[in-house]
């Protein structure tokens, strides 16, 4: 009798399943002891392939000296080329920012209302800002990174960079501007307005929407986006407590509600640029360098600075929580003293740093992830190794594991107690509860096209619908986002295996993960690119890393536009033009050979007298000619 085809098919699938389970069993180490004339357990004590290719992202960076002094002029020419995109952007935001629909503070005056009645003028304002704040910052790369096709396509260190401090005024001359500008690109500070409100009126912002809570027609409601006037706050107890204060020192004040949100994103770009050269330089990474791939990054200027969005509060304590951690952990002194649990200094630094972590997990939950990679650090520092949990064979393998399965369970267990406590304490101390536990997933209203399962869902749907098979979009993204997430959560996985087999660095692995998230998340927006390129900033020195991180921070800088749903094609294709021909008159004006004469003659007496501000920052260095 003919075997059937099914009959066929079973042990394939059966054969299939196996190996595949072997393989499995094989890679993670468990599978029975070797065959006799095999290399013994000891001879295999290795860190295995976990992240061997992602590890190739980091290479040192030698400290090299300053600039000199055709160079140190070539800079300030640069930082002024900057400014001025980012004045545009400021005169442009009158009329392209997202301004409240009530308390306008520019309404009705005759000259700085003026944007707002011609909007393709300020739309070209906002555009050509944008591309030459972008411009300037490639071009000052070539004083913190290296020169394109010499140094960053190679992976080479330049001769010279600019040193911290001009990196900080910099940066300081270029968001001035963006610090008196209204809210760019984004209304989110809106929704944090209406939740803090709630908050402040004794209701709960996590179970109450704005229109439920303060009413359709309140002026707080009134510039919250449709999209979000009838959901509950995804954000953290600990931001809202913040937004609360805020309200109640402001109380229907819009304006000074804006401007106090905007000096929290401040805060958090202070301590960005605080902690990422500190941990630049653990990972042996230029400060300057990690300064200028993150901290002076367009989409931190714009978007963290301008939009006043809580990730610049959430990124800044993550990175002075990791830098304390690390601080304990790598450094010579004793966490507690001998024969007790009393922290010794660098056990209480080891437990604020923890408590950083917590906390800024309580602004936006995505920072929790940083616990893991700091709690593999110290478990590390207690003897836990990957090579002893892999290679160990069936019958030795707890035995050889226990030390490190004991290390890796103290530390999590330590930072668990930790997290704890911070979660409990500011639940319960601000008064909000816990109800945020349930708004984690609010965002997945929002189709993005940024995010690979949410763009896979919605392309299959649109697909299902011109072929006539009905309207299935959401049904297939109830499927695709939970399995981008779970595969996200595989590959964190495997990025922890290579932290505790030594082969990455706890923040590099961390800033792989965040990539990871982003990539995978159901929902994400053009700022969140930087939960991945802040951290890998301080220890990712590939090649094709930065060419990527550069082309894409420039890219989306640029894509994102300040304009509405309702903006037509010509308008903006009218304000693309302009702006276009406003940067082209602005890049001759600056750096045209005629016009750098004219700008020399100007800047004479200055540079003989020798008052520079950048020359004066600089080091003394030898005069050699600028390749």
């Amino acid at each position: 009798m003919p075997e059937t085809t099914a009959g066929r098919r079973l042990p394939d699938l059966f054969g299939r399943v196996v190996t595949l389970l072997l393989a499995v069993l094989d890679y993670l180490g468990l599978r029975k002891q070797r065959p006799a004339g095999t290399p013994s357990a000891d001879a295999t004590e290795q860190r295995g392939d976990y992240g061997k290719a992602v590890a190739r992202l980091h290479d040192d960076e030698r400290e090299v000296g300053p600039l000199d002094e055709t160079e140190n002029r070539r800079l300030r020419r640069i930082k002024l080329f900057g400014a001025t995109g980012s004045v545009l952007i400021l005169i442009g935001a009158l009329g392209t920012g997202a301004v409240p629909v009530l308390q306008n503070p520019v309404a009705g005056m005759r000259v700085l209302s003026l944007p707002s009645r011609m909007f393709g003028t300020a739309l070209a304002l906002s555009i050509g800002g944008s591309i030459i704040l972008v411009v300037a910052w490639l071009l000052i790369g070539r004083f913190a990174v290296g020169r394109f096709s010499v140094e960053v396509l190679h992976g080479r260190s330049p001769e010279r960079r600019m040193s911290r401090r001009q990196a900080d005024r910099t940066l300081m001359l270029w968001i001035t501007p963006i610090i008196l500008a209204p809210p760019l690109l984004s209304k989110d500070v809106y929704s944090y307005l209406a939740q803090s409100a709630i908050a402040y009126r004794g209701m709960d912002p996590y179970s109450v929407s704005p229109v439920r809570g303060l009413g359709v027609d309140h002026i707080l409601t009134r510039s919250v986006p449709n999209l979000w006037r009838d959901t509950p706050a995804p954000y953290g107890p600990l931001f809202l407590w913040m937004g609360e204060g805020i309200t109640k020192v402001t109380g229907a004040n819009i304006t000074a509600a804006i401007f106090l949100h905007r000096c929290l994103a401040l805060v958090g770009i202070a301590l960005i640029v605080w902690a990422l050269p500190r941990l630049a330089r653990r990972c042996g990474v230029s400060s300057v360098a990690a300064l200028w791939l993150g901290a002076m990054n367009p989409l931190v200027i714009l978007h963290l600075a301008g939009g006043i969005h809580n990730e610049a509060l959430m990124l800044g304590m993550m990175l002075v929580g990791l830098e304390l951690s690390f601080r304990a952990i790598y450094g010579p002194d004793l966490l507690r003293k001998p024969g007790t649990l009393v922290p010794t200094r660098a056990g209480w630094i080891l437990i604020a740093g923890g408590a950083v972590l917590a906390a800024s997990a309580m602004i936006k939950v995505t920072s929790m992830l940083a616990l893991g990679f700091v709690g593999i650090a110290l478990a590390m520092r207690w003897g836990a190794t990957l090579p002893a949990l892999r290679h160990a064979p069936m019958r030795e393998w707890w035995a050889r594991s226990k030390a490190s399965v004991h290390a890796l369970a103290l530390s999590g267990g330590f930072y668990v107690v930790i997290l704890a406590v911070v979660m409990i304490g500011i639940s319960l101390a601000t008064g909000l509860g816990f109800g945020w536990t349930g708004t984690l997933s609010t965002g997945a209203i929002v189709r993005s096209w940024m995010s690979i399962p949410t763009l896979l869902g919605v392309t299959t749907g649109r697909i299902g619908v011109g072929l006539g098979l009905g309207e299935h979009t959401q049904a297939i993204l109830d499927v695709i986002r939970p399995l981008g997430q779970v595969i996200a959560g595989l590959f964190i996985i495997r990025w922890m295996l290579a932290t505790l087999g030594g082969r990455l660095h706890p923040l590099g692995a961390l800033g792989v993960s965040m990539a990871t998230v982003v990539l995978l998340f159901p929902f994400v927006q053009a700022w969140y690119l930087l939960w991945a390129v802040i951290p890998l900033a301080a220890w990712a020195t590939g090649a094709w890393f930065r060419i990527s991180t550069i082309a894409a921070s420039a890219i989306i800088a640029i894509v994102v536009m300040p304009t509405s749903s309702n903006t037509s094609g010509i308008v903006l294709a009218q304000g693309v033009l302009a702006g276009v021909i406003m940067v082209a008159a602005l890049t001759a004006l600056f750096f045209e050979e005629r016009s750098s004469r004219l700008w020399r003659r100007r800047r004479t007496g200055a540079d003989e007298a020798g008052t520079s501000d950048d020359e004066t920052d600089a080091e003394p260095a030898e005069r050699t000619p600028t390749p």
